[in-house]
């Protein structure tokens, strides 16, 4: 599936971390995926319209403060494991009746929020997360707001041995531990292979590799060591992070070779 103009442009300033990004560096972007000069600068002035990016200076653009506020749980995976604690065997629980699901884009936004915040369904509108996360309750009702859901979060103990044994099966810890592994084998071989690369081929794969890693990481359920092989997840964090480094270098390689060609 190609790349669409708008996503790129919104990645590679999240991916820039506070730094602006010029026209012709989206275009040279735009380029690595086969995106005509013209159909990114018409995203440019799209997302300018739509308040997610302003000029910062001719030629220069920066994420406005909402695409920044929009984009604060995607920015955060790096930071993520810090916020982990040991688990005594309780829960938080969000419970969701009487807010309906008849609005289906109030009900993507819900969904979005509660896989973010690592819950899932126990039961009809009652989603659980072990009680493993620094802040506790009052944590995840913040966060939850930010997310655009406000909902009644408490945390959850003595459920009986069926809940008990349904709740803790929630997630396929096999898969997650699977994914961290592979994912990091994957991210290894594509380092080892990054001096073998051209320029281009390598910021191409550093972009798609990346988008997929990260989001993995973005929508991890920070599952406590009972229930997760907790050791293949901070291998896979660190794999990530020296990737993250390298295509960031990469990156700024490839912007720089461009600055003396014109848009």
């Amino acid at each position: 599936m190609q790349l669409q103009p708008k996503p790129l442009i919104l990645k590679l300033l999240l991916a820039a971390d506070g730094q602006q990004l010029s026209a012709r560096d989206a275009i040279r972007a735009g380029a690595l995926f086969g995106i005509a000069d013209n159909h990114m600068r018409v995203a440019l002035t799209r997302l300018t319209a739509e308040g997610l990016i302003e000029a910062a200076a001719r030629g220069q653009y920066q994420l406005t403060l909402r695409a920044w506020t929009l984009a604060g749980e995607i920015r955060g995976w790096r930071e993520s494991v810090a916020l982990l604690q040991s688990w005594n065997g309780n829960w938080l629980a969000v419970h969701c009746a009487g807010l309906g699901r008849s609005d289906r884009k109030q009900l993507a936004v819900r969904e979005r929020a509660l896989a973010l915040c690592g819950c899932a369904e126990l039961e009809r509108e009652l989603y659980l997360r072990p009680d493993n996360l620094a802040g506790g309750s009052e944590a995840l009702r913040a966060r939850l707001y930010k997310l655009g859901e406000e909902q009644m979060v408490f945390q959850l103990s003595g459920l009986d041995s069926d809940r008990q044994q349904r709740a803790v099966a929630l997630w396929d810890c096999a898969a997650l531990n699977a994914r961290y592994q592979q994912q990091a084998l994957l991210l290894q071989e594509w380092l080892q292979r990054v001096p073998q690369l051209s320029l281009e081929q390598a910021a191409r794969e550093a972009f798609l590799l990346g988008d997929e890693a990260i989001r993995q990481m973005v929508f991890d359920p920070l599952l406590p060591a009972e229930l997760i092989d907790a050791d293949a997840r901070a291998a896979y964090l660190n794999v990530l992070l020296e990737y993250d480094r390298v295509g960031h270098d990469i990156w700024h390689a490839l912007y720089q070779q461009s600055n003396g060609s014109h848009v």
